[in-house]
C-alpha cells in the first residue's frame, strides 16, 4: 500500500489505513441494510453531482455509510463530530482507500475541530449530515455565504435535534433538517440497545471495575438511560435513575429502578453516568457528597454534564491512573474519577454503538439525503421527523436480512381497521 495521496485530508496516519480497512469491513458484516442500499444507490446513482459535508464520529459504522453516499454519485468530505470520537485507522482508511476527504484525529483541540468542521464547508455543501449540530451552527454563524447552495440536511443525535429545534423556533434555521434520531428505527434500536451496551462497554474498559453489587446512578430516563439502566442492572448493579419529567420517573420506577433526587442518589452511587443533554446535571453541590472512589462518566454528547470546571477546582491533585481515567483528589482525601474527560463514554473510550443498530441509523441517513435532494423544494426552513416511509421500509429491510418474515393485513382487516360502522 502506499500512502501517497492527493486527495485532501488532515488525519493522524496515512499508514494506519490497511489496518482500517480490515475492520470497517469487519463491520460490514453486522451492517446487511447499509450493504442492501450500497447495492441500489449504485445501480441509481441517486445522489449524482451532491456535494455532502458530513460532521460524524469517525467510526468504522461511518466509514461504511460513506460508500453508500459515495455509490450514490456523491461527492463527500467528513469531519469529526467529537474530539476524541475519531477512530484513526478508519480515518486514514476513508483517505487512502476510498478517497473520501477526511479532517479528523482522535484528541485534536478545540481549535483543531472547528478548524476540521470548516475544512469539510469548503466543499460547498448541498447536503449537510451532522451529529451534534456543530457543523450547522458553524455554517450559520460562520460561512453564511455558503447557505445559498445547501438544499437540507439531517441530523443525528438528540442533543443536536433539540438545537436546531431552537434555531427553527428563534427563526434563524435557514433550510430544512431532517431528525434521524426521532426515527422509531434509531432512538427505540440504536439508542437504546446501542447506547446502554456501548456505554458499559466504555465504563468496563476504561476502568476494568465489576458492575455486579455496585451502586449505578442513572441521570434521565430517555431512550439512551433507558438502555444504560437495562444494561447495568442486567451486568447485576442496583441502579438509580434521576429525573426531571415526572412521566419519565414514574416510568423508570414502574420499570424497577429506585427514582431519587440527584442529591441524594449522589450520598449512595459508585458509578455516575449521565444521558440528559443538560447542562450540570451532575454539579459541584453533588460532587462534595460522594463516596471516595466514586467514578463518573457522561455519554450525552457534549462534555457539559458533569460540571468538570467544578471538579477541578475541587482538587488538590490530579493524575491519570489508566486510559481516558483521571483521578482527582479532594481536599479532604476523597477519590473522585472521571471517565474519557467527560465525554460521551461509549466513543471516548470505547468504539461506539455496535455495527448491527449503527446499520438502522445510518441507513436512514442514506434514505433521508436522497429524500432531500429529491423533494428538497418542498420543504421549508423547519426540523422535519423521518418519512414514514423510510423508517418502515429500514425495519422491514433489517427484519428481512435477520430472516423473519411478518403478516400482512388481508382486505378484510384492512377494511375493517379503516372503518367506523362495525362494534360490539
Amino acid at each position: 500500500m502506499t500512502t501517497a495521496t492527493t486527495i485532501p485530508h488532515d488525519v493522524k496516519d496515512l499508514s494506519l489505513a490497511d489496518n482500517g480497512l480490515r475492520r470497517i469491513e469487519w463491520a460490514r458484516k453486522e451492517m446487511p441494510v447499509l450493504q442492501r442500499l450500497e447495492e441500489e444507490f449504485r445501480r441509481e446513482r441517486p445522489l449524482a453531482g451532491v456535494r455532502i459535508a458530513a460532521c460524524l464520529h469517525v467510526t468504522t459504522e461511518t466509514a461504511n455509510l460513506m460508500r453508500v453516499l459515495k455509490a450514490g454519485g456523491a461527492e463527500v468530505a467528513l469531519a469529526a463530530s467529537n474530539p476524541l470520537s475519531t477512530q484513526d485507522d478508519v480515518a486514514a482508511a476513508l483517505v487512502v482507500h476510498f478517497g473520501v476527504p477526511v479532517f479528523a484525529i482522535k484528541g485534536e483541540d478545540n481549535t483543531t475541530y472547528y478548524r476540521h468542521i470548516h475544512s469539510v464547508l469548503d466543499i460547498r455543501p448541498h447536503i449537510t449530515m451532522d451529529d451534534g449540530a456543530d457543523l450547522v451552527s458553524t455554517l450559520h454563524k460562520d460561512r453564511t455565504d455558503l447557505i445559498g447552495d445547501v438544499l437540507g440536511g439531517t441530523e443525528e443525535t438528540t442533543t443536536g435535534v433539540i438545537r436546531l429545534r431552537a434555531m427553527a423556533d428563534e427563526g434563524v434555521l435557514r433550510y430544512p433538517i431532517i431528525a434521524v434520531n426521532d426515527a422509531m428505527t434509531k432512538h427505540l434500536f440504536d439508542n437504546r440497545y446501542g447506547t446502554g451496551q456501548s456505554t458499559i462497554d466504555g465504563i468496563v474498559r476504561a476502568t476494568n471495575i465489576l458492575l455486579a453489587g455496585k451502586t449505578v446512578v442513572v441521570a434521565g430516563y430517555g431512550w439512551c438511560s433507558r438502555g444504560i439502566a437495562m444494561r447495568a442492572k442486567g451486568m447485576g448493579a442496583d441502579v438509580i435513575v434521576t429525573e426531571v419529567d415526572p412521566l419519565r420517573a414514574l416510568e423508570a420506577r414502574m420499570d424497577g429502578f429506585r427514582v431519587m433526587k440527584m442529591i441524594d442518589a449522589a450520598r449512595e452511587g459508585d458509578i455516575f453516568i449521565t444521558a440528559t443533554g443538560n447542562i450540570n446535571v451532575i454539579d459541584r453541590a453533588h460532587m462534595e457528597v460522594m463516596k471516595d472512589g466514586a467514578i463518573l462518566a457522561n455519554s450525552g454528547h457534549f462534555n457539559v454534564e458533569i460540571n468538570i470546571p467544578a471538579l477541578e477546582a475541587m482538587a488538590t491533585r490530579k493524575q491519570q491512573v489508566r486510559p481516558f481515567l483521571e483521578e482527582y483528589t479532594l481536599a479532604d482525601g476523597r477519590r473522585l474519577y472521571l471517565i474519557g474527560e467527560g465525554r460521551l463514554v461509549n466513543l471516548a473510550a470505547a468504539e461506539g454503538h455496535p455495527s448491527a443498530v449503527m446499520d438502522m441509523s445510518f441507513a436512514n441517513q442514506a434514505l433521508c439525503v436522497r429524500f432531500i435532494k429529491e423533494h428538497h423544494a418542498e420543504l421549508e426552513r423547519q426540523v422535519y421527523p423521518v418519512p414514514e416511509a423510510i423508517d418502515r421500509r429500514v425495519a422491514l429491510l433489517k427484519l428481512q436480512s435477520m430472516g423473519i418474515e411478518i403478516d400482512t393485513l388481508t382486505e378484510e382487516q384492512a377494511r375493517y381497521l379503516s372503518s367506523w360502522e362495525e362494534g360490539t
